[in-house]
């Protein structure tokens, strides 16, 4: 089929349907030497698992993914690397009543249309079972990313008329409710508007958020493939997504120049300073150096408990109870796969990038020392250093309470920008209390990792 590829140079093509016996990715384009297990991509598939909570659909599917291809001794060969996942909840039966009618709000008819025959159980292809492998492969693009200093954060900010308060906002609360909420005060409203609607048989649509930091300036391309086209198009592709927008989006025609304006100051190094971010961190299809801020909107599940007015294969015209296991709302389960999204395109933009600059990045390896972390950090040397993590990362950052800055990024400042410890905390006004970060990809760095009341308190401490 069409249309199941993403991306140029770091190409993503997904396959399998919601009832067949399995899904499944090949991811083309990663490149060698990448350290990767199935549990690096296991931990965001677990994020977007059905069956997690009485808010999501209780298919029960473990989603258990198997890497067939394109690793050698737990790294990444630069060769196509082969993704599985085993159906091992599907209920055809469920659907056995809708086989010769069309559900409204669904693909049956367009895929009717399309190809003269359609999968009708569970939706076949056009099913959200799909986005598992979205989100696998945007695990690998995670881990890219992070190895180049980028992070991705992505949040469910409505539900309905429930909007969460940005004063509110606290990124580590995202974690810690089904819902993928920043704010604690709106998960029970939220949870008794979907008990509600769990008991009419109906359904409600969402609002998502998703922040990239760390991004370079100069990251994208103009005219047709600019990277918030990219963004756009590659959001627009999820499941029931029906409306993107990049920083103030919509709300921008309703502004003023002077307000919709990003002003630029001095930065006292060189460089400029932005005293707002309406634009979305991208200008003219090309990153600005700030966060990369894209929302969107999904729509109320189609498929609901209401009699709805529909037609039959034949014409006839008839009633529609769609029976099964439904999510009363879709956008829950989508934060991951956007978030997996918004890191396929920015990957594929960075290894574009790449192959017209010329620059280089070097993987972290394994088996380095366990005392210390990885020597081989290097990102691109456009980065901008990041001075103090806002949160731990399990896999990806370790925080290091220490009174000099970790071998690593010793000598990254060094290498990639000039500076020694002390001048970078005398740039970033941090004390010598203050933890730095390094990747590490270890366990026994996890065990590392600062201790989030530690980290609090550090953080006030300094205010």
């Amino acid at each position: 089929m069409s249309g199941s590829s993403i991306g140029q140079l770091f190409r993503v093509t997904t396959f399998g349907e919601s009832h067949g016996v399995t899904i499944g990715a090949v991811v083309d384009g990663c490149p060698s030497g990448l350290p990767l297990t199935e549990e690096d991509i296991q931990r965001d598939l677990d994020r977007r698992r059905p069956g997690q909570s009485r808010f999501t659909t209780q298919r029960r599917e473990p989603d258990r993914v198997r890497i067939v291809s394109g690793l050698f001794e737990g790294v990444t060969t630069g060769t196509p690397i082969g993704l599985l996942i085993d159906n091992e909840d599907a209920r055809s039966r469920d659907y056995s009543d809708i086989q010769h009618l069309f559900r409204p709000g669904h693909a049956d008819y367009t895929y009717w249309r399309k190809y003269g025959i359609r999968d009708y159980r569970g939706g076949g292809r056009a099913s959200a079972r799909e986005t598992a492998m979205r989100v696998a492969a945007g695990a690998i693009a995670r881990k890219l990313l992070m190895s180049m200093g980028i992070r991705i954060r992505g949040a469910l900010v409505a539900m309905g008329a429930i909007v969460s308060d940005r004063s509110r906002w606290d990124w580590q609360q995202v974690e810690c409710n089904p819902f993928f909420s920043p704010d604690a005060e709106v998960v029970e409203p939220m949870s008794q508007l979907l008990d509600q609607l769990r008991q009419q048989g109906n359904s409600v649509g969402a609002l998502l958020e998703v922040v990239a930091e760390g991004a370079p300036a100069g990251l994208g391309e103009p005219v047709f493939h600019r990277l918030d086209a990219d963004l756009a198009a590659a959001l627009m592709s999820i499941n029931a997504v029906k409306g993107v927008e990049i920083g103030a989006g919509m709300a921008s025609a309703t502004m003023n120049g002077t307000q919709m304006v990003d002003e630029m100051v001095p930065d006292g190094q060189g460089g400029v300073r932005f005293l707002s971010n309406h634009a979305g961190g991208i200008l003219g299809g090309i990153a600005t150096g700030q966060e990369i801020v894209v929302r969107l909107a999904v729509k109320p599940t189609s498929s609901i408990r209401i009699p709805q007015r529909t037609v039959t294969t034949g014409g006839e015209a008839c009633e529609v109870v769609t029976q099964g296991r439904h999510d009363p709302c879709v956008g829950i389960r989508a934060v991951p796969v956007a978030e997996a999204m918004v890191a396929l395109v920015l990957v594929d933009h960075l290894l574009q990038w790449r192959s017209r600059s010329g620059w280089e990045f070097r993987l972290p390896t394994r088996g380095e020392g366990e005392d210390e972390t990885d020597s081989s950090f290097s990102p691109i040397d456009s980065l901008p250093a990041v001075p103090v993590a806002d949160s731990v990362q399990e896999d990806a950052v370790v925080c290091l309470i220490c009174k000099r800055a970790c071998k690593a990024l010793k000598g990254h400042l060094r290498r990639t920008h000039g500076l020694g410890e002390e001048e970078y905390r005398r740039r970033f006004d941090l004390p010598k209390e203050m933890p730095l970060v390094a990747p590490s990809y270890s366990a026994q760095r996890r065990k590392m990792a600062l201790d989030q009341e530690v980290w609090q308190r550090l953080r006030q401490e300094k205010e």
